[in-house]
């Protein structure tokens, strides 16, 4: 790999981030708060393919003038590998995690710090799948009883064919990612299909269960309705570990 390729395989790499910044492509690979820093890793990648261009032609201008300048050189072989990311980041966009990885990952559900006053009113209370199951769990829904909720999540079944209603939560990245559960009962849909995208109404039940994964704990919901919906552009669920 030569000077040249270098730099344009820097400059190529530098545009793919700046490409996913400007999307919605980052969120496959790292949580929301992180974009600023993908804009700026593409953007430092740009600056440097420029300077090695510039450095690279002084070095040529100088040598052509006669003055000693360093020995141009080729990087080892193995440097090609480094093309290897990029073609992963223009030609392979990963889906979200989903259910697979939820239904062989135990429940990651820890205690918060505290429990937030909830909105008053009559309308649905909308929860992430995190905040229902830490209040459901820690909590003994204190704050959720006889509240009418609406949660949205995506569906995956246990061995045994059991629903449960899922967010995959992030600490920094999609490596990184695990699973927060909601058993399902009440009026659930006969036919469920892995991966589908729910908005579940319904209200909070005592009853609870261990995941079979971990044996975590995992609070069962009263599903009053269930309606398919999109999955959202940000399919990870950040506030389990806020």
């Amino acid at each position: 790999m030569n000077r040249l390729a270098q730099t344009a395989l820097l400059f190529l790499l530098g545009a793919t981030l700046l490409h996913a910044g400007t999307t919605d492509l980052y969120l496959r690979y790292v949580k929301e708060g992180l974009r600023p820093l993908v804009l700026l890793a593409g953007a430092v990648l740009i600056v440097t393919a420029a300077a090695t261009l510039w450095y690279d032609r002084r070095g040529t201008a100088t040598h052509e003038r006669g003055t000693p300048t360093h020995d141009h050189h080729r990087e080892p072989r193995v440097s090609w590998l480094l093309t290897l990311p990029v073609l992963a980041l223009i030609l392979v966009a990963p889906p979200a995690l989903g259910s697979y990885s939820a239904a062989h990952t135990g429940t990651a559900l820890t205690k918060p710090f505290g429990f937030p006053a909830l909105p008053t009113g009559d309308a649905p209370l909308r929860l992430a799948v995190a905040d229902y199951a830490g209040r459901a769990i820690y909590d003994d829904g204190r704050a959720l009883r006889d509240r009418e909720l609406k949660i949205t999540g995506f569906v995956t079944l246990d061995r045994k064919g059991a629903p449960y209603l899922v967010r995959m939560g992030l600490n920094c990245c999609a490596a990184d990612a695990q699973p927060v559960k909601i058993a399902l009962t009440g009026n659930v849909p006969p036919v469920l299909r892995p991966d589908t995208w729910l908005e579940i109404t319904g209200t909070y039940t005592p009853r609870r269960t261990k995941d079979p994964v971990n044996d975590g704990p995992i609070p069962y919901l009263e599903v009053t309705t269930a309606r398919p919906v999109p999955t959202p552009h940000d399919p990870y669920d950040e506030t389990w570990n806020t």
